[in-house]
Formats: structure tokens, sequence, C-alpha cells
């Protein structure tokens, strides 16, 4: 018995890296998955049918179920044919993986029109324009689901050279916590996902180059979190969001300060004299650690 049997799952950006991980495992388990993928490059140019095509076959050769869609994410039309996709071939969705992204990393001065308005679009719009058709369809069917959202530590913690691709993923936040609320009387679960994991992506990253981080931040090490929210296992967890990726997982937080008060109106002078209990200790968070 897999902790998936019976359920049909949908994974955008799944020909590879994170994707195709999440889309082995959550077959493995027993779902039945639509693997979608435009099978463009890195930075969101050309499409292929190969990428998706190619982990439909390593699932199949595994006995497992699985359909190929290369919608944009991108397009309303895309996100709804994607959901088409899964109902036409299993009958239903009962799962949502929201992972498709691409990377035009820059400084902002060097960030022209273009290079923000395709990041934005793919992660954010790309996010909306899927969820949009899978959770009218889950909120129409009446038996719940879930949702996960794939964010980023660089829109929530930040990242040099990302504003683009962290003012996307900061807005996933948003849109993640505030779908989360409406879902609850539909029993749709949304969960919001912070990886780290070396892909195609992010293998020319500062840092991630090396074969030990390779081994150690391999996308296959993110998957079990995503396998935990998306099964019964955290079915009375919704509207959270997990850092996952190496040997960690955590839960990310906003948190408040004790801050400062005056009965008579807070003045700049009062914060000045507060700092201690207005700003809260700079601890870097470890993602290794």
């Amino acid at each position: 018995m897999g902790l998936l049997d019976g359920k049909v799952a949908i994974i955008t950006g799944a020909g590879g890296g994170l994707g195709r991980c999440h889309a082995l495992l959550l077959a493995k388990e027993g779902a039945a998955v639509v693997v979608n993928d435009l099978g463009g490059s890195r930075d969101g140019k050309g499409g292929s049918s190969s990428m998706a095509d190619q982990v439909v076959k390593e699932i199949q050769a595994a006995g497992g179920q699985a359909v190929a869609n290369y919608d944009s994410v991108a397009t309303v039309a895309g996100g709804e044919n994607i959901c088409k996709t899964a109902i036409d071939a299993f009958g239903k969705v009962d799962i949502l993986v929201n992972n498709a992204g691409i990377l035009r990393d820059m400084t902002l001065i060097k960030t022209d029109e273009a290079s923000w308005d395709i990041v934005v679009q793919v992660h954010l719009k790309g996010t909306y324009c899927v969820t949009r058709p899978v959770f009218t369809h889950m909120k129409e069917r009446g038996q719940g689901g879930v949702i996960v959202n794939t964010s980023s530590t660089s829109g929530l913690i930040g990242n040099f050279g990302q504003c683009n691709y962290g003012a996307a993923k900061a807005g996933i936040a948003g849109f993640t916590r505030c779908l989360a609320l409406e879902g609850k009387k539909y029993g749709i679960r949304v969960w919001g996902l912070a990886p780290v994991a070396v892909t195609r992506l992010t293998e020319d990253l500062p840092g991630m180059g090396s074969d030990q981080v390779k081994e150690a931040l391999g996308p296959d090490k993110v998957s079990p979190a995503v396998l935990y929210m998306v099964s019964d296992l955290s079915k009375d967890k919704t509207g959270k969001f997990l850092f996952a990726g190496g040997t960690k997982v955590a839960e990310l937080k906003i948190v408040a300060s004790e801050g400062v008060k005056n009965p008579k109106g807070v003045t700049a002078q009062d914060i000045a004299a507060a700092e201690d209990k207005v700003f809260l200790p700079d601890v870097p968070f470890n993602m290794m650690g």
C-alpha cells in the first residue's frame, strides 16, 4: 500500500530536477501523475516534449501511471489545459504541485523589463493560472485536495542578484497564505515549499558547483517533504511553509518581536530607545545544519 493509492497528481515543471523527483516519488507511492513540462531552457526559451515524455516512460517502466502535458503554465489557457489533461486521463485531481520555474538572475540595475516580466509571469502568474482551475475542480468535486506552491528562501529571506525571482517567490508566499484560508471550508489544504537543491536551474550559482554539494543537495532529498505535505500524514495541517533540502526540513514562519508601546502614540525616539525590543537578533538561517 502506498501513501497515495488512488490519488491523481499534477506536477508542473516535472521534466527534470525537483519536479521529476517529485513525480517519481508520488508515482511510486501510488499516485497517477500528470507530468507537465514545456521543455524549454532554464531561462524560459524554446520548448520540447522530450523531457516530460522521458519522465512518463520512467514512471511507466516502474509500474506506475502517468501522462505527459506540454502546456506553458504562464497562460490561463495553458493552466486550464493542464487541469483538463488530468481529468481526461484519470477523472479527477487530488494533488497539485506548482513547481515550474525559470531563472534570469542579475542585479536590479541590469534587469530589463523583459527579464522582470517573464520571471514573474512563469512563477507567480503561472501559479495562479494552474491553481485556479484545479482549485475550482476540487471545490466542485467536494472531496478536498492538496496544493503545494513552490516558493523560495530568495523570496522569504533574500538572495543577491534575484530581485525578479525573489519578488515572484514572495508573491507566491502571499498567494499561498491567502488561498489556504479560502480552502479551509472546502477541505483543500495549501502548502508553501522553499526547497534548496542542485538542479539545472541552480548548478552554476555560487557554491553549488562542487561534486560534494551536488551530492548533498540532490533534488531527490526534497521530494519526501512534498510527499508528507500531500499525503494524509499531514491531513490536519494547512497554510504552512516548509524549507527542505539536503538533510534538513524545517518550518519557516513570519514572527514578530516584543515591540514597543506608548499609550500616547509611539514616537521615533521611543523606537530608537527600545531597539532591543523592536528588533529581533540577526541569526543567519543555516540551510545545511
